[in-house]
């Protein structure tokens, strides 16, 4: 009898360590990336099976935005946008260590799509009407809302953008914030930058009274610093992340879509979610309904 229980009981481990390297062949080498699905299979012809068939895939990413897009010590980028390009490149059965992050900061994301200098954009990249003249988005697959970072303590006493009148405010060169301001608060005095933690800087050093851009992303800036910094909390505008791809290229938009709704049913866009930005984020927000536009 305690030989058929002790046989038994070996079954079950070796049967365990079977299944579990059976998943193996899913998974991401140890990456937060996701699965890799390698099954994937598309018409010839589509980006997608090309991209699949090299095995390798370009993103253009942010750099210096913590939460979203940031480059950590080691070197490698980390954050809610670049986990998300890991689990559409996964749908296409390329492991998170076959995607290439580029740079993109805001001023030229639409030029390295349209130059094929990478792949696709997922880099905090509100869509727009604007935009969607020279580029093609899938998504949403998040929605920020336009804030304002000051100084710890708010001594000028920011309560929203009408404030903002006669005040140094910075931003980014390119960026939907930007151009709100210019265009809707022209009597704030516009700083712009090439990148989000020039803007940073220019606060904490007394140059600038504000830093105004997306609520996530000032976030992502204060837990890096809190002692000098604090958000003023009031979203005036509505700033819907989309992922850049080529203009006409509707099979590969079609493609990121499913993908965005696959990743938000079976859980893997919340658990990147909560492995990145809802570490510091207060709530977790719904995935918006993307747009088959």
């Amino acid at each position: 009898m305690r030989g058929r229980r002790a046989t038994g009981l070996v079954g079950a481990a070796l049967a365990l360590m079977l299944a579990l390297a059976a998943c193996g062949g899913d998974d991401d080498g140890g990456d937060s990336g996701g699965q890799v699905n390698q099954g994937a299979s598309f018409a010839e012809g589509t980006t997608m099976a090309k991209l699949k068939e090299a095995g390798t895939v370009k993103v253009g990413t942010k750099f210096d935005q913590p939460l979203f897009g940031l480059k950590n010590l080691e070197g490698k980028p980390e954050g809610f946008d670049v986990e998300i390009a890991k689990l559409i490149a996964g749908e296409m059965g390329i492991a998170p260590d076959k995607v290439e992050f580029v740079e993109a900061v805001s001023a030229n994301r639409e030029p390295f799509i349209q130059q094929g200098k990478v792949d696709f954009v997922v880099a905090t990249y509100t869509i727009n009407d604007k935009r969607k003249q020279v580029v093609d988005f899938a998504g949403p697959y998040y929605e920020a809302g336009q804030d304002i970072m000051v100084a710890k303590g708010n001594p000028e006493g920011i309560g929203g953008p009408d404030d903002l009148a006669g005040k140094k405010v910075c931003s980014v060169t390119g960026s939907t914030p930007a151009e709100n301001i210019r265009t809707n608060y022209p009597k704030a005095e516009l700083t712009e930058f090439d990148v989000y933690s020039k803007c940073a800087e220019a606060l904490k050093n007394g140059q600038v009274q504000a830093v105004t851009t997306d609520n996530v992303i000032l976030l992502g800036l204060i837990s890096q610093d809190e002692e000098a910094f604090e958000l003023v909390g009031k979203p005036f505008t509505k700033e819907p992340y989309g992922i850049g791809v080529k203009k006409g290229d509707t099979e590969f938009r079609n493609f990121i879509n499913d993908t965005l709704e696959k990743i938000e049913q079976d859980g893997r866009w919340k658990a990147a979610w909560d492995a990145t930005a809802g570490k510091v984020a207060t709530e977790t927000p719904t995935p918006p309904a993307v747009d088959r536009y």
